[in-house]
């Protein structure tokens, strides 16, 4: 049996920033991150941004630092497999560990299809993942893009960019199409088919074959053959073993305003925690504002401080000479008031409920906003034309 003061399950961009946070209040404790990963932690947006786009940015910047900067010690491909929150111990591949305060930071799973991961199918989400990737790059070979969300619109960017013969195929019958009112989507649909993207809309993958020399996707009305394929279909949040414990969840881990579960000094952070943002309500939110932000807020709140989490976090993207900060709910199915400075290519878009109550806010390629983007969620009243254009251009 191994005893620390602080132990963290999972080794992603959350457990650097709890890391972080406890030695900020507490220089001494002891500290052990228990990640089932076969890397230290990493930041996790430069898998489909940086490390395609910036030759100057290799693999090794990539990594964060935590154990020289927090002297952590770091349990790589180890795998968790109960916790026993009255006795504050954890079972483990490699053995027991003791606790006082516990941290999931487990993040989530890829979201499957019927398409088994070999050599040649790639379910995005780790450096690994990015590491296998990549020896598909470079030669002009065909590889699939399966998901129109930010991982797939991400890789297929970064896939094009670096001599590869890109397919991107997604549910929309305009990419993003969901998301974007309809001449913002479709200014992106065809920025991806000008850059060379083959753009498959409408389209479900309903599985396919590894077939050893290329593999097989079944879609459409036949049967389609690439060099790879990669999956970016989003993830299912990583809670059995909080399940399995009898800690609470709800699509993911249910945290309070303290970040704490429903068992006393066990906590929770990042993709895997659903928690009650001050503007929007519950949330589970996978973007690495929120993944670091929460983190750190975390790691302080089990070294003692007395804080809430009261932070309502951002998302991005940048892909080709388009990129855009977003906060709350983006959907087509809400009403949209738009201001543009240059149409589709600079400006806000502004998502309203049927009340007229602002949901979400979007900048594209502008600079700042964001604190503002929150004020204006937090207004609880109905919102006009008048009220909201020029607020942020």
């Amino acid at each position: 049996m191994q005893d620390f003061r602080y132990l963290i399950l999972g080794g992603g961009m959350a457990a650097d920033a709890a890391a972080r946070g406890i030695r900020e209040l507490d220089a001494d404790g002891s500290i052990a991150i228990i990640s089932n990963d076969v890397d230290e932690p990493y930041t996790r947006p430069a898998l489909s941004k940086k490390l395609w786009t910036d030759p100057s940015f290799g693999q090794d910047d990539n990594y964060l630092a935590t154990v020289a900067d927090t002297w952590a010690q770091l349990h790589l491909g180890t795998e968790a497999t109960s916790v026993d929150p009255k006795a504050k111990t954890v079972t483990a591949s490699d053995g027991e560990y003791r606790f006082e305060k516990l941290l999931f930071v487990t993040g989530g799973q890829p979201k499957q299809i019927d398409l088994a991961e070999g050599e040649r199918v790639v379910y995005f989400r780790r450096f690994d993942d990015y590491r296998r990737l990549r020896e598909f790059t470079g030669r002009n070979l065909n590889v699939a893009v399966i998901g129109g969300g930010f991982i797939g619109t991400e890789l297929a960017a970064a896939l094009v960019q670096n001599k590869t013969n890109t397919t991107l195929l997604f549910d929309d019958e305009t990419l993003c199409g969901s998301v974007f009112p309809p001449d913002l989507a479709d200014h992106f649909h065809q920025l991806y088919r000008g850059q060379g993207v083959t753009l498959v809309p409408g389209t479900k993958v309903s599985g396919g074959r590894d077939e050893g020399r290329h593999v097989a996707l079944d879609y459409g009305e036949g049967t389609h053959e690439f060099d790879a394929v990669v999956v970016g279909l989003g993830i299912d949040p990583s809670t059995d073993l909080a399940e399995k414990a009898g800690i609470a969840t709800d699509d993911g881990i249910t945290v309070d305003e303290s970040l704490q579960t429903s068992h006393s000094d066990i906590y929770a952070a990042g993709d895997v925690a659903h928690y009650p943002d001050r503007i929007l309500g519950r949330q589970r939110v996978e973007h690495v504002d929120n993944a670091t932000q929460m983190g750190n807020t975390a790691g302080r709140i089990m070294a003692g401080s007395d804080e809430t989490y009261t932070h309502t976090p951002y998302f991005y993207t940048n892909v080709f000479d388009f990129g855009y900060q977003a906060v709350g709910t983006l959907s087509s199915d809400l009403q949209t008031i738009e201001d543009w400075q240059k149409p589709q290519t600079e400006g806000v878009v502004y998502y309203l409920n049927d009340e007229d109550r602002v949901q979400g806010v979007l900048l594209v390629n502008l600079d700042g906003g964001l604190d503002t983007a929150r004020a204006i969620l937090a207004e609880d009243w109905p919102h006009s034309r008048s009220d909201l254009v020029n607020r942020l251009t």
